[in-house]
């Protein structure tokens, strides 16, 4: 039977028995969100069908509904080979938006609040041999203030730089079968001078008497082993690697890693993965990628889809927007207001592709303490999840962090996440939140500008070398000495936004349209070169890649045709940067 999107989701956490949940699962819309009390997850059927992992506003989906959905139910049957029922077996679910209650056989087994973080539960005492039901309730409130929504529409429809609603399963669902002892999680520090890895193992079930073993490969050589005695539920694994080689930008070199269980010589579990030799940090002169200074050619990438909205269609479908984002000259992309799936991680590990990761703060009123709690646990949650890519060179928990009808950003919350995300990885740079209003933590000092004439550009940051920042919004005398600039070397992660519409008039972008093709060729360079040959700009990041919706400010239509020759904007972008010749 095809299935969409077949592929393993978490190539850095694999196992050779897993079966794909994905294709028509029976469906159902409550929106009095009454269907728990109704007894939902005990009905022999659901009243319509769906596609997943596309949500229900998606063409894929076979749903296309674009109105608000308060709840979502969705029902399918399975079973496991016999051999599982021996084991343990966890289900997993890639993303679920927003607030989801899983239920096996008509029990209720857990819930997860996190519309962009995978989460999973042990479902052993609940299945049977022959067929088993899972039954999923998500609950969805776009409009509530409490939940991070990202560039969700708050509207009915589509507006400015707001976009069609995701509701309910958009990633893929998956069982696994384990070993009563088994690998939860690990991640991974690399140490290029040592030329050497150290793993941190998070391990399920009983520990004693256990050990486990590392094994790495590169290009199927065995490089690196070592062992040790499990005395906890985690366990530090430092592997000396007898070969060297470093991952790069363009060169996704790659080991492979295998962990394995075992007690009395007998095999619990076995877990492969991979990993990148590298090292980031961030120095004087800006941001330093195996001990060398790179200058960030950065496109925004915000993860949408014509027909699958959060969901690509297909993973060949992630490979080529980033094979695209190379073509057009960037070197990296800030991925915007979304999560993104693994899948989009792996290849860009693979491509040698650098990555910003973001969190979707947007849609949560982060005036409010109150909010914190579930946004926090939801990135802790992706943080863990993501941490062994080497692509991920820097975090970016909040973004745009504005005053909300009137109520002042709380300087407290944000100092809180910046300083959790930093607890949890000191290896690569934090920005606490990007282009405003920075706290007195930060790693990186970023603005957004999207002034669109270059001479008054670079007017504006001419006296960055004297302390003095003059970006958006400092400029705008409702913000004016909200945040203070530090003579730092400065991250400009957005700019351009030049709207580009042959076919409509009543689409969106930021400032004045070009009125010819060669008008904004030229303006993208002028403005490229402005930020480039500034000593002081160490990254920047266009906006965008691709259009999405009614926001046509891309380099591609939304349906990633080329709107320009891409040579042309890969010689401007390819250019010697100010820092690059220093």
């Amino acid at each position: 039977m095809n299935i969409s999107r077949p592929e393993h989701p978490m190539p850095n956490r694999m196992r050779d028995e897993w079966i794909n949940l994905n294709g028509v699962w029976e469906f159902e819309i409550d929106n009095e969100v009454s269907g728990i009390e109704k007894e939902y997850y005990k009905r022999d059927s659901l009243t319509a069908a769906i596609n997943v992992p596309f949500c229900p506003e998606s063409e894929l989906s076979g749903v296309n509904n674009k109105d608000f959905m308060n709840c979502v139910w969705y029902r399918r049957s399975f079973s496991v080979p016999e051999e599982y029922l021996k084991k343990r077996v966890l289900i997993h679910f890639g993303a679920v938006d927003y607030h989801a209650t899983v239920y096996i056989n008509g029990e209720r087994i857990g819930e997860h609040k996190g519309g962009y973080s995978s989460f999973c539960f042990d479902i052993t005492a609940n299945i049977k041999k022959g067929e088993n039901i899972v039954t999923v309730c998500a609950i969805d409130d776009t409009r509530s203030g409490g939940q991070p929504t990202g560039k969700q529409s708050a509207k009915y429809g589509s507006y400015n730089c707001f976009y069609t609603r995701t509701t309910g399963i958009w990633q893929t669902v998956w069982l696994e079968a384990v070993g009563t002892t088994y690998i939860e999680s690990y991640d991974v520090n690399t140490d290029i001078d040592n030329v050497s890895a150290m793993f941190r193992l998070n391990v399920a079930g009983e520990t004693s008497d256990k050990t486990i073993s590392t094994e790495v490969f590169y290009d199927g050589n065995k490089v690196g082993y070592a062992s040790a005695i499990l005395r906890g539920k985690s366990v530090c694994i430092n592997v000396p690697l007898s070969e060297k080689h470093l991952w790069d930008i363009g060169e996704g070199n790659l080991y492979d890693v295998v962990f394995t269980v075992k007690e009395d010589g007998q095999i619990l579990d076995t877990l492969k993965g991979y990993f990148g030799l590298r090292s980031i940090s961030m120095s004087q002169k800006g941001l330093m990628l195996n001990g060398r200074l790179i200058f960030g050619r950065f496109v925004l990438d915000q993860g949408f889809y014509p027909d699958g909205i959060y969901t690509a269609p297909t993973d060949e479908a992630l490979k080529k927007d980033i094979e695209d984002a190379v073509k057009l000259g960037f070197n990296g992309a800030r991925l915007h207001q979304k999560i993104f799936e693994p899948r989009f991680l792996y290849w860009a590990d693979k491509l040698g592709y650098l990555v910003w990761e973001e969190h979707a703060n947007w849609g949560l009123d982060i005036s409010k303490r109150e909010n914190l709690a579930d946004f926090l646990c939801e990135w802790v949650e992706a943080m863990k999840r993501d941490s062994s890519h080497p692509c991920i060179i820097g975090w970016c928990p909040l973004n745009e962090t504005w005053d909300v009808d009137g109520n002042r950003q709380d300087d407290a919350i944000i100092s809180t996440v910046y300083y959790v995300t930093s607890a949890l990885d000191s290896t690569r740079p934090v920005i606490d939140t990007s282009g405003h209003f920075h706290t007195v933590q930060y790693d990186i000092f970023d603005v957004h500008d999207y002034e669109q004439d270059a001479e008054k550009l670079k007017t504006y940051y001419s006296e960055l070398d004297k302390n003095i920042l003059n970006d958006q919004i400092e400029r705008n005398p409702l913000y004016c000495g909200r945040q203070h600039y530090n003579g730092e070397q400065v991250f400009v992660s957005e700019y351009g936004g030049i709207k580009w519409d042959e076919s409509a008039d009543d689409s969106w972008g930021y400032g004045n349209a070009p009125k010819t093709r060669e008008e904004f060729l030229k303006r993208f360079k002028d403005l490229t070169e402005v930020l480039m040959s500034n000593k002081k700009v160490f990254a920047i990041c266009y906006t965008q890649l691709y259009d999405v919706e009614q926001e046509c400010n891309g380099l591609m239509t939304y349906d990633r045709k080329m709107k320009f020759d891409a040579e042309y904007f890969r010689n401007v972008l390819l250019q010697k940067a100010a820092i690059e010749e220093q």
